[in-house]
């Protein structure tokens, strides 16, 4: 299942090359906003001038020396696959900070897939049901072309960074 999960991705970027990586709609239940559909990446959430939210929501957030060291320790290992909505309050919480946690840690942007889903869960090319994502955001690590594991929205305990942390240990 995971190998059928890789080749499934690996198609999809490989169609990406043809076509506009991402859509952008408005939002109907909030009016202003922007729904971001398909691969996308921390620039294109920190030049939106609407998502202000990107900025408020990164500022604050301090990780810690166990979690700078430990994802630093790691950054050559992993990959990461992300589900997110710019429509939702807990991507909008969660990923600025996943971001400065890999800035800070030197985790190369090239290890980072993002997909940006619509309401419905939903991105181009149906990524997103490749990697049954029910709720966002979903962090997915991967190691070697494997999931290792995932955290989804806050995780099992609340501290979404605690677990990525554990996972790639």
């Amino acid at each position: 299942m995971k190998l059928l999960i890789t080749i499934a991705f690996l198609f999809f970027m490989q169609s990406m090359n043809a076509q506009t990586p991402y859509t952008i709609v408005k939002d109907e239940k909030n009016p202003g906003g922007l729904i971001y559909t398909g691969l996308i990446n921390k620039y294109t959430l920190i030049n939106e001038a609407s998502f202000t939210w990107y900025n408020d929501n990164q500022k604050n957030y301090k990780p810690s020396t166990e979690l700078l060291n430990g994802f630093e320790a790691s950054k050559s290992k992993v990959n990461f696959i992300i589900f997110g909505g710019t429509w939702c309050d807990d991507t909008q919480f969660i990923l600025p900070k996943f971001f400065k946690l890999q800035q800070m840690s030197g985790i190369p942007d090239s290890s980072i897939s993002f997909f940006g889903v619509n309401r419905d869960k939903k991105t181009i090319e149906n990524v997103s049901a490749a990697f049954n994502i029910t709720n966002v955001p979903t962090i997915i690590v991967m190691k070697s072309g494997k999931e290792i594991g995932r955290v989804v929205e806050y995780g099992k305990s609340g501290e979404w960074d605690k677990e990525l942390l554990e996972l790639i240990k």
